[in-house]
């Protein structure tokens, strides 16, 4: 049985921030978080913390505190939306693959989405992989993805910390998946 093409849901860069920031929002700065650390593990480097998301890991040259809005914004842009690497699936897919590049890193999103496709999980997003998303429903595709989400933050050491926040997040995006696909 073919599956019958759905239209593209666009969910615009504007509209993915305002509801990442909704996730991410205010000044961290738990000790225990590494993402708070520029070193990328509790006590390495200079403690800086995290504001909308942008954490010291990743931006340790970033003065983290005085970090505003805007600035953020430009940064999740240029960095995040425009290399996310996916202009051919669909915006539905798109806004929760770039959620989840954000909170865990570009090349885990992109492995998820892979392994929620059923290709190999090399952290390239190419030609089989867009195959075998657009060889799927997108409500399929949000599906397995957002599970493979859960599997991966379930396996992480800091589950017990941070696991009820990132289980609200997922709870969140499926809603927003219903509301897209």
């Amino acid at each position: 049985m073919s599956k019958l093409a759905q239209p593209q849901r666009v969910v615009s860069f504007n509209e993915a921030f305002d509801r990442l920031i909704g996730h991410e929002a205010g000044l961290s700065m738990d000790p225990k978080d590494p993402g708070n650390w520029t070193g990328g593990r509790p006590n390495v480097g200079a403690l800086k913390g995290t504001k909308y998301g942008i954490a010291a890991n990743t931006y340790p040259d970033v003065e983290i505190a005085s970090l505003t809005l805007e600035r953020a914004k430009a940064i999740y842009y240029r960095d995040w939306w425009l290399k996310i690497g996916a202009d051919d699936i669909d915006g539905a897919i798109v806004f929760q693959l770039w959620d989840f590049a954000v909170n865990a890193g570009m090349s885990t999103a992109k492995r998820a989405l892979q392994r929620a496709a059923r290709v190999a999980d090399d952290g390239q997003i190419g030609p089989r992989t867009i195959a075998a998303v657009k060889a799927m429903t997108v409500t399929d595709v949000l599906a397995r993805f957002n599970a493979q989400r859960l599997r991966f933050y379930t396996s992480l050491s800091t589950w017990p910390t941070y696991g009820k926040g990132w289980t609200n997040r997922v709870a969140t995006n499926l809603d927003y998946s219903a509301e897209d696909a």
